[in-house]
């Protein structure tokens, strides 16, 4: 009897500390670096990323999207929103932040862009301005962004004035894979049929 009134006067979690063993701390997780980040969302894995560390970032995220307005950011923040990763889902927000990256020039968030008014992914359909954006990212290299656009043109979308520019940029792109390579000479062949010849060298000369 004296030893259960003992007993009851010490707290439970104490009488089980030897039987238990103590969850270990959670490691923090380090912030990305822009050039980390960016890294990331030219692989099409910072979405994934982010789950992998536990939604321990979110907050840091969207201070550097929202406050310090950081264009890799923007573009991560956007996508969570979008697609509900670590954080409610919220289409327009999510639309939004994607659109103040490519204001800032970010290539991935331009393509992306265009790449959703072509399709009507999250947005209306609307080829014009899936060829501004496009056009944009082609200009910074963005080997995604220049196929879709030579495919909009070589369907009768844009302006043959940007046929030069697009053919160039394509024809010009370092490409290993061979079924991409494949993928370009069917492509550019197509535009220059739409083209004239003397276009068509002019813009197959050294960049």
């Amino acid at each position: 009897m004296r030893l259960l009134t003992c007993l009851s006067l010490v707290p439970f979690s104490m009488l089980l500390v030897s039987h238990v063993k103590a969850e270990e701390p959670i490691a923090a997780v380090p912030l990305y670096t822009e050039t980390e980040l960016l890294a990331l969302i030219n692989k099409n894995t910072h979405l994934a990323r982010v789950k992998a560390d536990d939604c321990q970032l979110v907050q840091d995220i969207e201070a550097r999207a929202n406050k310090m307005a950081l264009p890799s950011y923007q573009f991560l923040y956007g996508d969570m929103l979008a697609y509900a990763v670590c954080v409610d889902r919220n289409v327009e927000l999510g639309v939004y932040y994607m659109r103040q990256a490519a204001q800032q020039g970010l290539a991935a968030a331009l393509e992306q862009l265009g790449r959703y008014y072509d399709t009507g992914r999250l947005v209306q359909k609307d080829k014009a301005l899936a060829v501004t954006y496009l056009r944009e990212a082609s200009s910074q290299g963005n080997l995604k962004a220049q196929l879709r656009l030579v495919n909009l043109f070589n369907q009768g979308f844009g302006s043959p004035r940007d046929y030069e520019d697009a053919y160039r940029w394509l024809f010009h792109a370092m490409v290993a894979d061979k079924a991409t390579h494949k993928k370009i000479e069917r492509s550019l062949a197509q535009l220059a049929q739409k083209m004239p010849d003397s276009v068509v060298a002019r813009a197959r000369l050294p960049m």
